[in-house]
């Protein structure tokens, strides 16, 4: 059976559609610009007072449409005067301000890892919520450079970790590594059972905060790393039975511990740094740092950090930090500097 709208019920939809298309606080429209946009392109002729009427409707039906009413003299029939009010400047409020939605663009446009193609369609979806005005000043965001390796399962991987995290459940899943033919390769022959968490994004990157199920600690998975994943009927791992998790998942704690998502144990780590690279410690650690030992150009700083991690992090910046403490780490980081320079010298 074949339904069609009457023409006076689309004038409804077709005056919302103006709407969104081309008003917002910048951009008010009159009734009479309303009137002039549905008879050029939507073939419609209408009166002033039908377009307010319609307007009230939808305001009536939950739309935040603003718009100003002023008061004027007019000469009735008898020709006596009296007030009447002109409503004007119509615009939909959006939900997102153009600057929010720019923020949420760019987030995928410096995103290396999302398959590329589904990048461009979210684009195309946050630029449907705003109007003509927005779209024409990102017109060029679609010119994604796909020069990533990416992983085309990472959506369907967040759906059913998503899932799996509210439901409680385990999942099976295929834990990837690149190799030189640009491809992802299985790490071990068998699937990961694995107890999910959280995920988490750090650095552009995604994560899973999770168990493997015949450990006892704490591990951290790249999403786009993941394949071949499944939900399985068997409950998760207590928190509680998870080494480091005994307390639950303090995320901001774990995020600060764990600033490149190592595995492992954390530790307190003491490290001397120049005074200048302190915009960074902040960036890399947040604000559980403790400070000491300070003086112009140098301060000494404490931190709880995932072992691999700090050593990573101290090998990166060796020319503006020392670490102090543990007497292990020090040890261990001189070993990492002794092995980057000779393999600078080959």
């Amino acid at each position: 059976m074949n339904y069609t709208i009457p023409p006076k019920k689309m004038v409804l939809i077709n005056i919302l559609d103006i709407l969104k298309r081309y008003s917002d606080e910048n951009h008010k429209l009159s009734q009479k610009q309303i009137a002039d946009i549905l008879k050029n392109e939507y073939n419609t002729t209408v009166e002033r007072k039908t377009i307010k009427r319609n307007i009230q409707t939808l305001i009536d039906f939950g739309y935040d449409i603003e718009y100003t009413e002023t008061m004027r003299c007019i000469r009735n029939k008898n020709g006596e005067k009296e007030e009447s009010s002109v409503s004007s400047d119509f615009y939909l409020v959006r939900e997102f301000t153009d600057s929010e939605l720019r923020l949420l663009i760019d987030s995928l446009m410096f995103n290396r890892y999302l398959p590329i193609n589904q990048c461009k369609e979210m684009i195309n979806k946050i630029e449907g919520l705003s109007n003509e005005y927005f779209k024409s000043r990102v017109g060029h965001v679609t010119n994604l450079s796909d020069y990533m390796p990416r992983n085309n399962q990472v959506f369907y991987t967040l759906e059913i970790l998503d899932e799996a995290i509210s439901k409680n459940k385990q999942v099976s899943l295929v834990y990837n590594s690149y190799g030189t033919d640009k491809k992802l390769h299985p790490r071990k022959d068998e699937p990961y059972i694995i107890n999910p968490y959280q995920m988490v994004a750090v650095n552009d990157k995604y994560y899973l905060i999770c168990n493997v199920d015949k450990y006892d600690n704490v591990a951290n998975f790249r999403l786009d790393r993941i394949t071949e994943i499944k939900i399985l009927n068997s409950k998760v791992k207590p928190k509680k039975q998870v080494r480091g998790l005994e307390n639950g998942l303090n995320l901001p704690k774990h995020m600060a511990e764990h600033i490149y998502m190592f595995s492992g144990d954390s530790v307190r780590v003491l490290f001397r740094v120049k005074k200048y690279l302190l915009s960074e410690i902040f960036d890399w650690f947040g604000k559980d740092i403790t400070f000491s030992d300070e003086n112009e150009e140098e301060v000494t700083c404490s931190v709880y950090v995932n072992e691999m991690a700090m050593r990573k992090w101290a090998l990166q910046y060796a020319l503006h930090v020392r670490v102090l403490s543990p007497r292990s780490m020090v040890e261990s980081v001189k070993e990492d500097l002794k092995k980057a320079m000779e393999n600078y010298g080959e």
